[in-house]
């Protein structure tokens, strides 16, 4: 049955019925999560997808919309990827504070100062650069907006999957001082409060300060039996929002806002569980929680601050609106050290001193592990024209202008190393800039049929200065080489506090040495590399001071008479410069048609890019100076339908869509380094336009009011992706043992990661009155369809034996380590409570992921690493909200 004949039928049936209300004001509240309201206020629901404030029920495409209430009650607090189970097509995963958001398949995962995100976050409006943090601002909001599909016209850069928009609560105008406090208890010692107060400054003008804090244990465990370490994701994260909105008639209208916030903790979790795979023991079998820390303590320390402010104005035909904004995010982590995951009969006793491996146990003094230092400053302008709601023909014009700079700093450190002692990526200055003109409007050609159209052109460009690789350390002994110890108790790498980028003209082992050791910010306290390279540096021992240890292995390999090493092999990263350019066209058309006043029928065809970039620096020959911009192309068709069911106004919304996906960037393995023998010893992640794929898919969603207080919603989504072209290397393969070759691997015929075939939320509603106030209750169950993690699919793993890939070990993924699929599953959230008449109190209790689910969100795979990112375990509590 066509959307259109569909459409037609439900037409009919309510054309008896009362016309549906007209579109609320643009000041109006999204609507409460309590069931039972008149459903006439589902045309209330009011958002600003399209960049002007219309009812959810009259715009022409796919969105959500949840209010605070709907957050809270499903227990969907300061934890913003838990919205995915309410939005189906919607996959968010936190890769190290990374915030990565997928819509229908579509997303990206480089999260590096290369990279930009695929779903572009906005907090009231205003475009988010580097999502660290979005947990930060969510509370004391209106709502968010979730709307699917590429928004380039309207939104510009990286809205290639759709928009995600954080809404906050606005000072209220013309009222009494009021506002509420709220504090919350939970399991995993968890503890928090909530507060808002709102300070009317006279008639026209008000003031509202928000604020919270919560602190939560982990959900991950540790397994090990180094107990002091603490596991990873215990959270302790504060906030505060000060807004002003001024508005002394109907045509002027001023909002300003600034936020600080602070994150700490001991990092995001991550499940390694390529150990466990090798062991024969798939995700499912372990517990992906139990967790083997080493080593170094994790810690994260994530300061942010930003301001926004809008001011609008109508001149009467005209309005004219300026939306600024200013954001700083400092964010550092140290990784938390670990083993990977335990899985039955692993061995988990303590490895002696300078036994190798095959003696068993755990290295649990093995201090190697990853720092980030991630710093930006971004600001946004746009200048808005744009016509009266109620012209016939609504039109917005106007110019964007975007400006960040970051400053990164990496260090993947490798105790105990030998020749490697870990890589440094070091960026203290990385510019982006980009600007934009627009266009948007939309024409009644008659009161039933109306035609859209825009155009937006983008310019951008990108640079990039610093240094990138590895810290090569060779130290000869009698026997052997010795090993490095670096990262222990106390150690902290200089990072963006390097002396100097400068490694142009360091040639001599001494020029080499110091250079290794500015990037020491405070050594660690068993650390051997500042002894061991110091004599080089002054020329006191012009090969090093050879120490024998047996924490590093010294028990092996013996120091030569004279004390100095019998030879040095010392290598440092070189200077990285990269710069891009590109400009590109979005457009959009489409038109909606009232086949009556409460059934909508449209279609639209958009577009939507991802900035494109550069690669790191090293033979243009070899890798390509820059990539560019992914594009997607979008296909439309849809319904929106209101109706009478058994008495009661329901809604009904169906589309399809389909997506032409080009210049799809892969990462890609190269070499860029061979020893004297012709063998690979170097290598570099690429980003290449080597992808292509095709997605379509149907989603329908449907309000229902059932009587005695009761109300459902269903939400489906039917998804099918592809890749048609994509030929990369396959860095699951790589073997260092035989100098890092790599395989091919033709990824044509995979699926897009993270996209399920099949989900459903069903959420259950009921509010029921009594004499003393109204309790309600929710239930919330959200099933998905099996999906893959990565872009392998659990395809086999072609191991090269030579540098000719003459001969070849093939092994299924599982086997090799790297099983990829994530089972499908059903995730089951619910909330109760009673408000007072007066509605001065309110007692809640909630619970999400009641039945505590392990659900992979996203995989990191490389050569011998296949790092899981979870959804947060089973949380539930209750809380207590007091609004005066």
């Amino acid at each position: 049955m066509s959307l259109a004949v569909f459409a037609a039928l439900i037409a009919s049936n309510a054309a008896a019925q009362d016309a549906a209300p007209a579109d609320a004001p643009a000041d109006a509240p999204a609507r409460e999560s309590a069931a039972g309201k008149d459903a006439t206020d589902l045309d209330s629901v009011i958002v600003t997808v399209e960049r002007r404030a219309q009812s959810l029920q009259k715009f022409a495409g796919t969105a959500q919309a949840l209010s605070q209430d709907d957050l809270r009650g499903l227990g969907i607090n300061n934890e913003l990827r838990q919205i995915q189970v309410a939005v189906p097509g919607l996959s968010i995963a936190n890769q190290e504070g990374a915030t990565e958001v997928f819509i229908r398949g579509v997303g990206s995962s480089n999260n590096t100062e290369l990279g930009d995100p695929g779903a572009a976050p906005h907090v009231n409006g205003a475009y988010i650069p580097r999502p660290r943090g979005l947990g930060a601002m969510f509370y004391d909001l209106e709502r968010v907006e979730i709307n699917k599909g590429p928004q380039g016209t309207l939104r510009g850069r990286n809205a290639l999957a759709g928009t995600l928009n954080i809404i906050t609560k606005k000072p209220e105008l013309g009222g009494d001082f009021s506002g509420y406090v709220q504090g919350e208890v939970g399991n995993r010692d968890q503890k928090g409060y909530e507060t808002a107060v709102n300070f009317p400054l006279g008639e026209y003008a008000a003031l509202r300060f928000a604020g919270y804090h919560v602190e939560k244990e982990a959900g991950f465990k540790n397994a090990g039996l180094w107990q002091h370490i603490q596991p990873a994701g215990i959270q302790d994260d504060s906030a505060g929002r000060l807004s002003f909105l001024y508005e002394p008639d109907d045509k002027l209208s001023v909002f300003a806002m600034l936020d600080v916030g602070r994150e700490l903790g001991t990092g995001y979790p991550g499940a390694g569980v390529f150990e466990a795979a090798r062991a024969g023991f798939k995700p499912d079998d372990i517990d992906m929680r139990a967790v083997v820390y080493r080593g170094a303590q994790g810690k994260v320390d994530n300061k942010l601050w930003g301001f926004q402010g809008t001011v609008r104005y109508d001149f009467g035909g005209v309005n004219l609106e300026y939306n600024g904004s200013y954001r700083d995010v400092d964010y550092f982590q140290i990784n938390s050290a670990a083993d990977g995951n335990t899985w039955p009969g692993r061995d988990l006793r303590e490895r002696p001193p300078g036994q190798p491996a095959t003696w068993g146990g755990i290295d649990y003094d093995n201090f190697g592990t990853n720092y980030l230092q991630a710093r930006s400053q971004s600001q946004t302008h746009e200048l808005r024209l744009s016509s009266d709601d109620d012209a016939r023909f609504r039109w917005t014009t106007g110019g964007f202008y975007f400006h960040e700079k970051q400053q990164v700093g990496f260090m993947a450190l490798a105790d105990k190393g030998a020749f490697y002692s870990g890589t440094e990526f070091t960026m203290p200055d990385v510019d982006g800039k980009s600007w934009a003109v627009f266009g948007d409007g939309t024409f009644d050609v008659n009161d039933r049929l109306r035609v859209k159209g825009g155009l937006r052109y983008t310019d951008e460009r990108k640079s990039r200065d610093g240094i990138g690789g590895n810290w090569s350390i060779g130290l000869g002994g009698d026997g052997g080489v010795f090993q490095t110890r670096l990262g222990t108790e106390g150690f902290m790498p200089s990072l963006l506090n390097r002396p100097s980028f400068n490694t142009t003209d360091l040639v001599t082992d001494a020029d080499k040495a110091r250079y290794l050791l500015d990037g020491i910010l405070r050594a660690g306290a068993r650390d051997t590399m500042q002894q061991q390279l110091q004599g080089i540096v002054d020329g006191s021992r012009p090969n090093g001071t050879c120490i024998d240890r047996p924490d590093i292995g010294g028990n092996t390999v013996n120091c030569p008479a004279n004390g100095q090493h019998s030879f040095i092999s010392l290598g440092i990263p070189s200077e990285q410069h990269g710069s891009s350019a590109f400009d590109f066209l979005d457009w959009r058309l489409g038109f909606e048609y009232d086949l009556s006043d409460r059934n909508l029928l449209y279609a639209t065809v958009s577009t939507g890019h991802k900035a494109g970039g550069f690669n790191d620096s090293f033979d243009v020959n070899v890798i390509p100076e820059t990539y560019k911009p992914e594009k997607l192309t979008a296909l439309e068709i849809g319904s929106k339908n209101s109706f009478e069911f058994f008495g009661r106004t329901s809604t009904f919304n169906v589309s399809g869509f389909y997506y032409d996906y080009q210049d799809q960037v892969f990462q890609d393995l190269t070499t860029i380094a061979f020893d004297p023998d012709g063998r690979p010893n170097g290598f570099a992640l690429v980003n290449r336009n080597v992808g292509k794929s095709e997605l379509y898919g149907i989603e329908a969603e449907s309000r229902l009011r059932l009587g005695a207080g009761f109300t459902l919603d269903l939400n489906a989504l039917y998804l099918k992706t592809e890749i048609k072209q994509g030929m990369v290397a396959d860095v699951r393969s790589q073997d260092f043992g035989n100098g890092g070759i790599t395989s091919q691997i033709d990824l044509t015929g995979n699926e897009l990661p993270l996209s399920s075939e099949f989900t459903f939320n069903a959420r259950l509603q009921q509010a029921i009155d009594f004499s003393r106030g109204t309790f309600d209750w929710q239930i919330l169950a959200a099933h998905r369809s099996s999906f893959f993690l990565t872009q392998y699919n659990d395809r086999d793993v072609t191991f090269l034996r030579d540098a000719s890939g003459a001969v070849a070990r093939v092994e299924d993924a599982a086997t090799a380590g790297f099983p990829d699929k994530q089972k499908g599953f059903t995730q089951v959230n619910a909330g109760i409570g009673f408000s007072s008449l007066s509605g001065a109190w309110r007692v809640e209790a909630w619970g999400s992921n009641l039945t505590n689910k392990d659900v992979s969100q996203k995989a990191l795979v490389g050569s011998g690493v296949n790092t899981r990112f979870l959804n947060d375990a089973r949380s539930y509590g209750v809380r207590v909200r007091w609004n005066f």
